[in-house]
């Protein structure tokens, strides 16, 4: 398993749709797109996975709030609109972020999840609240936002 110092993500431009290496250490760093300069964090929410989340989670400062969910689900494909448009909505005060249950089901375990969708904010590497089902943007807001 790689030093969470070396993890990697990488990150579709929202922008021109080059791809990045983001190194999680600098999530914080309100990173940009090496091709146009534009940011890299607008735009769909980061996609984590087993791998790669607790480098992510150790490095941000600012409030994770995690979509558990499946391709197959209903719900959670009616919830993805209202998802994005909360990432849009928080500006950057949180760090919107989407697991897959299925391809991830070490995260999945270990955050209990029974259900899907179930929204987890997660800030200094440990679970604040959660809220299972469907919500509208509004609720995964206010969910970001609790401290």
């Amino acid at each position: 398993m790689p030093d969470m110092d070396d993890t990697k993500l990488l990150r579709p431009c929202p922008h021109c749709e080059a791809t990045n290496r983001l190194p999680a250490t600098r999530i914080d760093d309100d990173p940009v797109c090496g091709r146009c300069g534009k940011p890299l964090l607008e735009g769909p929410p980061l996609a984590l996975t087993d791998a790669d989340f607790d480098a992510v989670a150790a490095a941000a400062k600012r409030p994770l709030v995690v979509d558990f969910w499946a391709p197959w689900c209903g719900p959670c494909r009616m919830m993805a609109p209202a998802f994005e448009q909360a990432a849009r909505q928080l500006g950057g005060r949180a760090l919107l972020v989407k697991v897959n249950s299925d391809d991830n089901p070490r995260l999945a375990q270990r955050f209990g999840i029974r259900s899907i969708p179930t929204l987890v904010r997660v800030q200094g590497g440990r679970e604040t609240s959660r809220q299972s089902g469907a919500v509208p943007a509004s609720a995964i807001v206010a969910l970001a936002e609790r401290g």
